[in-house]
C-alpha cells in the first residue's frame, strides 16, 4: 500500500495566530534581504533587479551574453546603496546554476531570500511543424529547464535556513520568514495567443506556471513558489516581430497598449516580500486585460 508524503507533515498546522502585524511598509521592505535574479541585464530581469535593491535587497544579476552586466551592477550599487554584483551564468546548465547559486549565498552574507528565474528566450521560427528541431530543444531547456535548475539550486539553502534558523556563516538569520521564488511566465501559458505560432514557448510558459504550483506544495515547510504572467512587454525579446502583428496585439488589449517592464515591478514585489508569506502557487496576470475577453 502506497502512503502519501503529505501524511507525513509536509504541511504546518499553526497553533497561533499573529497578535499585531507588522506596519505594511515594513512587510513590503526588503532590507537586508538577499535577491538574485536572471536574465537581469535587460528588460523585465532589469526593472525587477532595480525595484528590489529600491526596496533594499542585495541583488545578484544573472546574464547569459551581455557585455553591459558589470557596468549595471555598479549603477545599482551606486544608486541605491545595496550590494549588487553580475554573473555570467547558463541557466540551462544545472550544475553551472548549483555552483553560482553556492557562490553567491556565501558572497552575500550567507543568505538567499528570493530568486526570481526570469532568463528566458521566444520562439521565432513560426509553425512548429517547420521549425528547427535544435531551436525547440533551445525554447524548452531555456525557459522550462532553466527555472527547475534553479529552484533546485535555491530551495536547497531555503530549507537549510528554516531549519536551521541560521545564514552559512551560523548567524541568526534577521527579517526572515520563507524563501521566495518567483518564475516570470507569461500569458502564453495561460491561453494561445494569436497571430502568431509559437506552441514550444506556449507549452514551456504553462510548465512553468504548474512547476511553480507543485512547489508550493512541496516546500510549504520553508519556501513560497509563485509565477509572474506578462502580457506583452516592451523589451528585446519582441523586436523581431513586425509591426502589423504587434498592432493586431494592441486591438485585442482592453488597455490597448502593450506594457511597459515598470509596470511589472508591483507584481514581482509583492511576491518577493512579507506582504506575501500567505500567497504560494499563485499565477499573477498583468497583461492589460489581454486574457479577459
Amino acid at each position: 500500500m502506497s502512503t502519501c508524503p503529505l501524511r507525513a507533515g509536509n504541511f504546518i498546522h499553526a497553533t497561533e495566530r499573529t497578535v499585531e502585524a507588522p506596519p505594511i511598509w515594513q512587510r513590503f521592505s526588503l532590507h537586508g534581504k538577499t535577491a538574485i535574479v536572471t536574465g537581469a541585464a535587460s528588460g523585465i530581469g532589469w526593472s525587477v533587479a532595480q525595484a528590489f535593491a529600491e526596496m533594499g535587497a542585495n541583488v545578484a544579476i544573472w546574464y547569459k551574453s551581455s557585455t553591459k552586466g558589470e557596468a549595471q551592477a555598479e549603477y545599482i550599487e551606486r544608486k541605491y546603496g545595496v550590494k549588487c554584483k553580475a554573473y555570467q551564468v547558463d541557466v540551462q546548465n544545472a550544475a553551472a546554476v548549483q555552483e553560482a547559486v553556492d557562490q553567491q549565498v556565501r558572497e552575500f552574507n550567507g543568505r538567499l531570500d528570493i530568486f526570481v528565474a526570469n532568463a528566458g528566450i521566444p520562439w521565432t521560427q513560426g509553425a512548429m511543424v517547420d521549425g528547427d528541431l535544435e531551436h525547440y530543444h533551445q525554447v524548452i531547456t531555456t525557459d522550462l529547464d532553466g527555472p527547475y535548475y534553479c529552484a533546485r539550486a535555491a530551495a536547497k539553502h531555503w530549507r537549510r535556513q528554516k531549519e536551521l534558523g541560521t545564514d552559512l556563516n551560523g548567524q541568526k538569520l534577521e527579517n526572515y520568514s520563507s524563501g521566495s521564488f518567483i518564475a516570470t511566465a507569461s500569458m502564453s501559458g495561460v491561453i494561445v495567443n494569436i497571430p502568431q505560432l509559437q506552441a514550444s514557448y506556449n507549452a514551456a510558459k504553462a510548465g512553468v506556471i504548474h512547476l511553480c504550483k507543485s512547489l508550493a506544495v512541496e516546500w510549504a515547510k520553508y519556501a513560497r513558489a509563485n509565477s509572474v504572467s506578462p502580457g506583452y512587454i516592451i523589451t528585446e525579446i519582441s523586436n523581431f516581430v513586425p509591426q502589423e502583428t504587434k498592432d493586431i496585439w494592441k486591438d485585442k488589449i482592453p488597455l490597448g497598449r502593450e506594457g511597459e517592464s515598470h509596470e511589472l515591478q508591483g507584481a514581482f514585489l509583492y511576491l518577493a516580500s512579507d506582504a506575501a508569506t500567505y500567497t504560494t502557487g499563485a499565477n499573477l496576470l498583468v497583461d492589460g486585460g489581454y486574457c479577459l475577453p
